[in-house]
């Protein structure tokens, strides 16, 4: 019995180490699930999606985003203008204190241009974000399917929520 419960610890402790390993911090900045879909094998850009919550007592900025998997990371929005989605590059993000900024498919993301090479699933890639007053950290995107409309992983701070809405505003706090 005493090894049974031993067995099941570990690997509760397993689970636990493993979602927890997934977020991230920069100062009072908590990165929740950094992910990416799985891109097609000639698709030459690729986004990447995570949750941004200020713990702090001032505002902060997502100033930039870079990785070595792409030429170039942007932080982008998708926009309706006239019933056209298009996305557009945005300015650093404000992360006011004690909200959460949310970067799901159809809203704010990071846009990841000129792929060095395909977005596999189950693959982990680099990636530096740089704060105006946190500094910068770097996190592992984690890549899920092509498609995929949130991370599969049980207990991470997810980069979506669930029943997440692809239309809505694509700034969303919550």
């Amino acid at each position: 019995m005493k090894r049974i419960l031993g067995i099941a610890t570990a690997l509760a402790l397993l689970g636990a180490g493993t979602a927890l390993a997934h977020s991230y911090k920069a100062g009072p900045i908590e990165i929740g699930h950094p992910w990416a879909r799985a891109t097609a094998p000639s698709a030459p850009n690729g986004g990447a999606y995570l949750s941004l919550t200020n713990t702090g007592t001032t505002e902060d900025h997502l100033v930039a985003a870079s990785t070595p998997a792409a030429g170039k990371a942007e932080l982008h929005t998708h926009l309706n203008e006239n019933g056209v989605m298009k996305m557009r590059e945005v300015p650093p993000i404000a992360i006011a204190p004690g909200e959460t900024v949310t970067f799901a498919p159809g809203g704010l993301h990071i846009m990841l241009l000129g792929l060095k090479q395909p977005l596999e699933k189950g693959a982990r890639i680099p990636m530096t974000l740089r704060f105006e007053k946190a500094g910068s950290v770097e996190v592992q995107i984690a890549v899920e399917a092509a498609g995929q409309a949130a991370p599969q992983a049980e207990g991470h701070m997810g980069a979506t929520a669930a029943g997440h809405d692809h239309n809505a505003a694509p700034a969303q706090k919550q």
